[in-house]
């Protein structure tokens, strides 16, 4: 007589398997050699060797199992010539048997807790997760929604960074794929907080940047707005200088001032006394929005249209505070801003509301 095999058989809900019914209690029988994938009656080992075959649903029928016949086996799987039925078991027990955590309504658990399968982590509703409150696969990490991550926080996949909703970053906190960078929501950038792609260096918004605060592509330079700049605040093309508007410069252009050409450069003005003294003007104060119900009678008949449009915009005027401000100047300071080179007066009161004359 052949050694009896204890292992485990799971079936429909109605105890059929393969277009064979059974009943707990009966031993069934049949005049073959059992060969997997060929003839027999199958069962397996070990019961998670079971949920390759069938799905994890407790509304399957999962029975202990004697063989009692000749056996062949597979990878996972055996078959006989000859089972018997021992007894059904309760889902209860077949959760305790799939795994050795504790709490798990998955299976092939050896964490706790976990709704997902094959996780040595806990809390996990994914699969084949060694960290913990992963709802995605094969994390490492924790509170992973996508898969693959050795990282924690991901919402994307392959991740070794933290708090990345793309994919393959070693980085943190990338909304793109590929950035060994942080908060990156373009692509392969090894700097950080570019929303273009292939940058290394940071927060540019172009493509293949080397330099910082480039919104063109192909820059080494810093703040251009044009393409292929080794120089900087270039929003042109192919320059090797500064501040140029054109292509393929390598000398600071000359800049013009009221409306006339000077013999500055930007860079030049941008070093100046006067820049540094008008940029302390106050700045023109934010048009308001005024709905219809708070506007005045006198309001509605300078606006008419506000009818329509349900209220205006009202524009302030802060020319009393810029000329307060200018008068409040010490007078060497003064002299310095009306000595830039083609001073006039009257351009300057158009674009500052100041009256030097006053």
């Amino acid at each position: 007589m052949s050694n009896i095999v204890k292992g485990y058989k799971v079936f429909d809900k109605n105890w059929t398997c393969r277009g064979f019914k059974y009943e707990v209690g009966k031993t069934y029988e049949d005049d073959v050699v059992p060969l997997c994938d060929e003839r027999g009656f199958y069962f397996c080992k070990d019961l998670n060797d079971c949920f390759n075959y069938y799905s994890f649903n407790p509304q399957n029928k999962v029975a202990e199992v004697e063989a009692l016949g000749d056996i062949n086996e597979d990878e996972d799987r055996c078959c006989t010539n000859k089972i018997r039925i021992v007894r059904e078991l309760t889902w209860e027990e077949v959760l305790r048997l799939a795994n050795s955590g504790y709490n798990n309504s998955g299976y092939g658990n050896s964490g706790d807790c976990n709704s997902g399968y094959g996780n040595s982590g806990d809390y996990n509703s994914g699969g084949n997760n060694s960290g913990y409150y992963n709802s995605g696969y094969y994390n490492s990490g924790d509170h992973n929604s996508g898969g693959y991550n050795i990282g924690d926080f991901n919402s994307g996949n392959s991740n070794s960074g933290y708090s990345n909703s793309g994919y393959s970053n070693s980085g943190n906190y990338n909304s793109g794929r590929y950035n060994s960078g942080n908060y990156n929501s373009g692509r392969y950038n090894s700097g950080n907080h570019n929303s273009g792609d292939c940058n290394s260096g940071n927060h540019n918004s172009g493509d293949c940047n080397s330099g910082n605060y480039n919104s063109g592509d192909y820059n080494s330079g810093n703040h251009n707005s044009g393409d292929y700049n080794s120089g900087n605040h270039n929003s042109g093309d192919f320059n090797k200088t500064n501040f140029s508007n054109g292509c393929f410069n390598t000398t600071e252009h000359k800049i013009y001032l009221f409306n006339k050409a000077s013999d500055w450069t930007y860079q030049e003005w941008l070093r100046s006394r006067a820049h540094s003294i008008l940029y302390q003007i106050p700045m023109k104060c934010v048009p308001v929005y005024i709905p219809l119900k708070k506007m005045t009678d006198d309001e509605k008949k300078k606006y008419p249209e506000a009818e329509v449009t349900r209220g205006y915009l009202k524009i302030c005027d802060n020319t009393e505070e810029v000329n307060a401000w200018w008068r409040s100047l010490p007078q060497d300071e003064r002299e310095t801003v009306k000595s830039l080179p083609n001073f006039d007066k009257d351009i300057f009161k158009e674009i500052t509301g100041i009256d030097i004359d006053k």
